[in-house]
């Protein structure tokens, strides 16, 4: 016995070695370990619902309420990725300023309480420049990327450890107290493997094992990637990975889900895309019924590309059907339904992290999986229809249960359905655009055209056109091509119904000729065919030609083999029709420009601005143009947008900020540009005078251009007859008050954003209406008093909180046909579907 328990009491000494043993229990927990259950962080298992919110594509300031939404959706972990180009875009000289300070971001996470998981890579993809690598990573001798390649790991190696080297400094990751639980190497590797075939597969067991080295105390993933070496995990992305996924290569692995696609990033020229709320729903349901533990949204905010951040011929906008928009408004009701399956899952924990699975056939394509912990009560079941077109009603346990197409209904004690993927309950929204009154008040263009260059001016001299990307080492997405030719009256063409052709053969990505000093015309490929062939009949005379080329790139490439190899600008270039026949001008000599003058005069800064000359800009102008404007921040504090419907394709700036790229006039296949309007952060904006530059390339109006303000004060409800109550979805769903209401019946919850109050009601019918949220149409039969109801309310139209729709930030509407037509049913024999449209403002005194 020691010293000290001889002159303690007996009490004291049992504390006292309580606290020490208590304190080392402690201590062994810290951190994050797995089984092949799930995640066990610091001890406990967790149910984690993630989403990917990425730092440098909004500006610090809209970090905190983008976080806070993602919270408020049932959010408990983060995912980002490590934007290798950004952070070091000079070797050595590493950047962590701005939106890019990695550090800040993880530390918000932290303070709103939720988990990080941290896709180091380097190598990331994401629709991002070069897939995150930087240029310089290109010129390295010998370099070959993504392989057993000694110059290559050593460089991925040397940025790995010092972004960990980073979070350890700063205490972030679990061990030490920070929010980041996971942290990934490499990226999607198996989809380009096979062609390194066994460089390949070293390159993965290498990889791993340096990550591991690392030691951060949390585990390490890799993304679809079979032969992840152990202890690193290999995890799923893809739509429905429930169902796809083969699981982890090891039984004592869970199954994670790092990417689960809330629709598919756009490329110019792209139509819309979109994931119905239901089916991406169903997908997460599904994954969380097969023993997964982890779901990560891609993206949960996907936010904007600015600059040129974006890789090849990938949109400004990112993601923006996403839960939370590009402006980060909370799309609906994509938010709302997975806001609410968050809360049907966590009701199943205990089952779902303690309890034994089963699966049970209940039906032709009806199935149940099942959580039960022997001896206890604890019970999760997940009943499935597999049928995309029938409904159907199976019966599990002695009751019976109506089950949706394609959907699953989730029972948290085996008994009471509270959620089904396929019946939203949430609020729909609409997206409106409102031309500011302050922005376009005073809005005036002024122009100054960028000279062409011939070739006498062009510091860059070689015998045929140089490759695009190693000339500009991605400082700029132009690269001048300049050439002359001598031609007598006897090398052109006498007839007058016939003109001499410029053809000019690129690489990619895009292009505009001029000859003369006049512009002939524009060309580019496309995200699945870069090259082109550019073809214009043009105007020659006796004597010296000149002949200018603008060859450009839009974003690098972010994926497949051999990405340092790739190339692009133009090829050969030739003229036909010339009466001594074709004439190959590829190897006439050639000088080359890096970049356009007023980029490096820097024109799109207020003090840039000064070093060229500008006139009044009147109606539609030249190619190749700057333009200029200010403009007051628009009232209000609503996000702001630029409409830039009149312009054809180039780049903007606000304030000497890169708000990205605009290419309106590259036309979806349903004859519409594949974005028009255009992200400016308040963040970027002063009170007044806003300086607005846009670099046109070939040619628009600016008098068309509009600044506008952006919200989602469009709210709707859409709810059936059948639909289960909110307050069944809900885990608040005991205080519904049923002995004073009677049963308790489907409800139209409304809810405004930001304080404001519903101002008006656009639209209400009870019966057969049909259409979108922002676009509803009455039906064949809609009961007669539907509007009248909804906007005055009454004894029976509250459940609980008991409170009329106009002039108040939320209401509750339920479905009772009595309330809507006194005379009787108007609509018999129909299922009857609510559907209410309503406007939120500020009240007016």
């Amino acid at each position: 016995m020691s010293r000290l328990s001889r002159t303690l009491p007996i009490s004291l000494v049992s504390l006292f070695v309580f606290l020490v043993v208590f304190s080392h229990a402690e201590e062994a927990v810290q951190g994050v370990t797995y089984d092949g259950r799930s995640l066990i962080i610091n001890g406990k298992r967790e149910l984690l619902f993630s989403g990917s919110i990425h730092y440098p594509r909004s500006p610090p300031e809209m970090w905190p309420d983008i976080l806070s939404k993602a919270k408020s959706g049932g959010l408990n972990v983060i995912q980002t990725y490590v934007f290798w180009n950004i952070h070091e875009p000079v070797q050595d000289q590493f950047n962590f300023e701005g939106n890019y300070d990695l550090v800040k971001f993880i530390k918000m996470i932290g303070e709103q309480g939720m988990y990080a998981t941290l896709r180091v890579g380097p190598f990331i993809e994401a629709e991002w420049n070069y897939g995150g690598f930087p240029y310089w990573l290109r010129e390295v001798s010998n370099i070959t990327f993504r392989t057993d390649n000694p110059p290559f790991k050593y460089h991925m190696k040397r940025f790995t450890k010092a972004i960990i080297k980073k979070m350890k400094d700063e205490k972030l990751f679990a061990p030490q107290g920070g929010p980041i639980i996971l942290s990934q190497i490499e990226n999607e590797y198996n989809n380009i493997q096979l062609a390194f075939e066994e460089r390949g597969t070293k390159y993965v067991q290498w990889a791993g094992t340096m990550a591991v080295g690392l030691e951060t105390g949390v585990p390490w993933v890799m993304c679809k990637q079979k032969d992840a070496p152990d202890p690193v995990i290999n995890t799923c992305n893809g739509r429905n990975c429930g169902d796809t996924f083969t699981g982890p290569n090891r039984p004592n692995k869970p199954a994670l889900w790092t990417e689960n696609w809330t629709a598919q990033y756009r490329v110019f020229g792209d139509p819309p895309s979109q994931r119905a709320a239901e089916d991406l729903a169903f997908s997460v349901a599904r994954f969380f019924s097969k023993n997964g533990t982890l779901a990560n949204y891609y993206m949960y905010y996907g936010g904007t590309n600015f600059g040129r951040t974006a890789s090849s011929f990938v949109t400004t906008r990112y993601y923006d059907e996403a839960p939370l928009d590009e402006y980060g408004l909370h799309r609906e009701p994509k938010w709302g339904h997975l806001r609410d399956l968050h809360s049907a899952l966590r009701l199943c924990k205990k089952a779902l992290l303690w309890g034994t699975s089963s699966a049970q056939k209940l039906g032709e394509e009806l199935e149940a999986q099942v959580y039960e912990k022997p001896g206890t009560s604890i019970c999760a079941a997940f009943l499935c229809n597999n049928n995309s077109r029938i409904p159907a009603t199976a019966t599990f346990r002695g009751a019976k249960y109506y089950l949706p197409p394609h959907s699953i209904s989730i029972l948290p004690d085996c008994k009471t359905a509270v959620y089904n993927t396929q019946t939203i309950v949430s609020q729909h929204s609409a997206r409106n655009y409102h031309k500011s009154e302050v922005a376009n008040k005073n809005l005036q263009w002024e122009m100054s055209q960028e000279e062409i260059p011939i070739i006498n001016d062009v510091p860059i001299k070689s015998r045929s056109p140089l490759e695009l990307m190693t000339t500009t080492k991605d400082t700029t997405d132009y690269l001048w091509y300049t050439t002359s030719i001598e031609l007598s009256q006897f090398d052109l063409p006498f007839r007058r119904d016939t003109a001499p052709v410029l053809t000019v053969a690129n690489l990619g990505h895009a292009m505009i000729a001029f000859v003369n000093g006049e512009y002939v015309g524009s060309g580019h490929g496309s995200n699945v065919e870069k090259s082109f062939v550019f073809q214009k009949p043009i105007t020659l005379k006796t004597g010296i030609n000149q002949i200018s080329l603008l060859g450009m790139t839009v974003g690098f490439p972010d994926s497949g083999v051999y990405m340092e190899r790739r190339l692009a600008g133009v090829h050969t270039v030739s003229i036909l029709g010339l009466n001594t026949g074709t004439l190959d001008l590829s190897m006439n000599v050639w000088g080359h420009q890096v970049g356009l003058n007023g980029e490096k005069l820097h024109v799109f800064t207020q003090g840039g601005s000064h070093r060229v000359q500008w006139t009044k800009a009147k109606g539609e102008g030249p190619a190749l143009t700057w333009y200029k404007a200010y403009f007051d921040a628009p009232e209000g504090d609503e996000p702001v947008a630029i409409k830039l419907a009149t312009m054809a394709k180039g780049m903007a700036w606000v304030n000497g900020k890169s708000i990205g790229r605009y290419w309106v006039s590259f036309l979806s296949p349903l004859g519409k540009p594949s974005q028009s309007t255009y992200h400016i952060p308040r963040a970027f904006l002063k009170p007044s005078d806003n300086l607005l530059v846009l670099l046109e390339e070939t040619g628009g109006n600016p008098d068309g251009i509009e600044i506008l303000t952006v919200d989602r004060d469009t709210i709707c409800s859409y709810i059936t007859e059948y639909h289960p109550t909110k307050c069944e979805v809900m885990e608040e769903r005991k205080r519904c008050d049923t002995h004073r209401h009677g049963d308790v019946k489907p409800m139209a919850h409304l809810q405004c954003p930001n304080d404001k109050v519903i101002v008006n009601v656009d639209f209400a019918s009870l019966g057969d209406s049909y259409g979108a949220c922002g676009n509803y149409n009455l039906g064949t039969c809609t009961s007669p008093n539907s509007k009248k109801v909804v906007e005055t309310g009454n004894d029976c139209v509250l459940i609980v909180i008991e409170q009329y729709c106009l002039g108040r930030s939320s209401c509750a509407v339920p479905i009772e046909p009595e309330t809507f037509d006194k005379e009787g049913d108007s609509c018999p024999n129909i299922t009857k579907t609510l559907a209410i449209q309503v406007k939120c403002g500020h009240e007016k005194n």
